[in-house]
């Protein structure tokens, strides 16, 4: 792989940063904005803040929480994907490469281009303070803090990133000095949205939309009985049901 110095960061749609280095991708996989239903109100959120973003004005770090399989990462991948390369470039990392964020800033900081750094299912151990509050100095107030070219899209299940599993010896107000302080990381975010579980008319709907978009002839009692199998309903349950819908009928689907 080449050095992350070698990196041409003025032409690919994406990039995935290792820690030191980073590499190009070609396209973006996502499912088209249109495709991603029962989320409307973050994704109407979502879209407009990182169209800002863009266009080089005002926009907000986003931290989406919540419910697994309703959509978080698809539409910070969708959101870019749908405003094309252009300006605007995704740069994927992964959790445990946070420590890295200022190599990347250094990096990133004097290229003419938008970037929208994406950090999917980021969590930090109970009891790890350290590592969210260097992020809190990264995003806003610390010397290292990002530059203005770049903008954070996170995905967590938990509110606050941290899940509360606090030592039980722990007085009433560690355990609250504690909570603050996991809550100040979430704080640093501008716009801060929910994703919940969703209903079975919510479910049905979104596998509606899809059988429509790829021709599918599916049933709800189908739907229902492969959410049933599964335990959950959401909307990745409902794209295994469309995998597994088109499969049998030997179709092909995208990614």
């Amino acid at each position: 792989m080449n050095s992350a110095r070698a990196t041409d960061w003025s032409s690919a749609p994406a990039y995935v940063w290792d820690g030191t280095a980073a590499r190009s991708i070609d396209a973006i996989i996502a499912p088209p904005l249109e495709l991603l239903s029962g989320i409307d109100a973050q994704k109407e959120r979502v879209l407009a803040n990182v169209s800002r973003h863009a266009q080089g004005i005002a926009a907000h770090d986003i931290l989406l929480w919540g419910s697994r399989g309703m959509g978080k990462s698809a539409l910070i991948r969708s959101a870019v994907a749908h405003l094309g390369a252009g300006k605007l470039a995704l740069v994927q990392l992964s959790a445990d490469r946070l420590e890295s964020l200022p190599a990347l800033f250094v990096e990133l900081r004097d290229i003419d281009r938008r970037f929208w750094l994406f950090v999917d299912d980021l969590g930090f151990a109970p009891g790890d303070l350290a590592g969210p509050r260097r992020l809190r100095s990264l995003l806003e107030g610390g010397v290292e803090a990002r530059p203005e070219n770049i903008r954070l899209g996170v995905t967590t299940n938990h509110r606050s990133i941290l899940p509360r599993e606090l030592d039980s010896g722990h007085s009433p107000r560690h355990e609250r000095d504690a909570a603050d302080d996991e809550l100040a990381l979430a704080d640093r975010f501008g716009l801060v949205l929910g994703f919940h579980a969703c209903d079975q008319d919510t479910y049905l709907g979104i596998v509606a939309g899809y059988a429509q978009y790829f021709g599918l002839d599916i049933t709800p009692e189908g739907a229902l009985l492969w959410a049933k199998q599964r335990g959950a309903r959401s909307g990745r349950v409902a794209w295994q049901f469309i995998v597994e819908s088109a499969g049998r009928e030997g179709m092909r689907l995208p990614g």
